[in-house]
Order: structure tokens, then sequence, then C-alpha cells
């Protein structure tokens, strides 16, 4: 088999899986920027590319190493105890780790140091993630009207209200701050759990955001310089 290279890394506000969108397109306003590694940073390679509105990623999981693979495995917007093939959902913990995202690309800059930087919208992808490939996304090709989603389908359209009534949020500025209040509506947490006391938080551009979820209002509890 063709040894797979690292081609870039992306450069984002997530440093944890944990608070990012399950899949791409969900929240629209969380950005990234694509660095090539120095073997691939030649703007020749990305020629044309501007052209496109989306682009498709190949990436990479940061999963631990393990030893073969579990043929079903237990999806968190199941409940977490209904399993289902390993090929019918995008669990990292797959043959291989390859993920695959939709992303909206913004735009393509040259950089004088780090050659072309690419930014791009919509990701599901959190910092340091290590890309494998980049293809334009074709929509007469990619698209499909008819496509049924299974059990995907039924949370698409599922929100929380976003409570802030201490204003924690405004430490951060408003674009970083209208970013994150999508992604936390979106329910970070597996749907298995139901505490109303338990406190959830991760990482977000350079503080811990902690927060609870009582039914369907998620309420900012704590914000924490890191």
């Amino acid at each position: 088999m063709h040894n797979i290279k690292r081609i870039a890394r992306l450069k984002c506000d997530f440093e944890t899986k944990f608070g990012l969108p399950r899949q791409s397109g969900l929240n629209e306003s969380l950005t990234g920027k694509i660095v090539f590694e120095r073997e691939y940073r030649n703007p020749d390679a990305v020629r044309g590319l501007e052209n496109f509105s989306h682009i498709w990623l190949l990436w990479l999981f940061d999963v631990p190493e393990r030893d073969g693979y579990s043929a079903t495995v237990r999806p968190p917007r199941l409940g977490g105890n209904e399993r289902v093939g390993v090929f019918a959902t995008r669990s990292p913990f797959r043959p291989n780790p390859i993920g695959l995202t939709v992303a909206r690309l913004e735009k393509v800059e040259i950089d004088p140091s780090l050659g072309p930087v690419i930014t791009v919208s919509g990701i599901d992808m959190m910092d340091n993630t290590q890309i494998i490939d980049i293809k334009p996304y074709i929509p007469y090709a990619d698209m499909r009207t008819d496509a049924q989603g299974s059990f995907a389908e039924e949370m698409k359209g599922y929100r929380l209200s976003v409570s802030d009534p201490e204003n924690l949020l405004s430490v951060f500025p408003e674009e970083k701050r209208e970013t994150l209040k999508k992604t936390l509506s979106l329910d970070p947490r597996p749907a298995y759990h139901d505490d109303p006391n338990r406190v959830y938080g991760f990482p977000y551009a350079g503080y811990d955001v902690r927060f609870t979820v009582d039914k369907d209002r998620l309420t900012v509890f704590e914000i924490v310089k890191n």
C-alpha cells in the first residue's frame, strides 16, 4: 500500500474534540486555517482552488492506536446503548482513522513564510488536525438530493437554547462569541447524559468554557482563563 503523508494541519480555536460539532456544516461560523507542511508550500498546488465554494478535507482522527477493531460501535446520538455497524457511522474508531469533511472555502492567501494558507468554515475538526488530502467539492457529482441519512437525520434540527445570565461570554470578541454560542446550542453532551447538575466544559480560544444543561436549556456556568 502507498504511504499516506500529512500534507497540512488545521489551526482553529478548539483544542479538544469535545464541544466540536459532530458533523461539518452545522456551525458555518466555525472557521479554521489550513497550513501546509513545508514540502507542500508551493502556490502552484492550490492554483484554481479559489474558484470552488467548498472543498473536501480528508484527515486523521486523533485516537489511540488499537489492536484490531470492533465491527460495531455505540453512536452517542442513539443514547450510547444501541450498537450499529462501524461502517454505518462516522465513528473515529474504525480500521483506518480517516475523517471526511465538507468545508466552505473562504479564501486562499499566500503567506511570505507559510506559503498557501486556506481559510475554511463550517468545520468539525479540532486544532492541529492532520490533513492528508484536499479535493474540490463538485455539486453536480457530489450532491445527491434523494439521499437518506438514517438515524443521523433525526437530529438535524435539534438545538438547545443558550443562556448566559452573567454575561460571561463577553470575554470573547463578538465573532468568537457568536461562534461559541452556536456550537453550544448543538449540545456537545453524549445523548445518554441527562443530569442537570453536572458541569461540562471544554477549552476554546484560550479559555475553559463550563456549562450545565437542564432539558433544552444550556446555561454558561463559568469561564476560566487557561
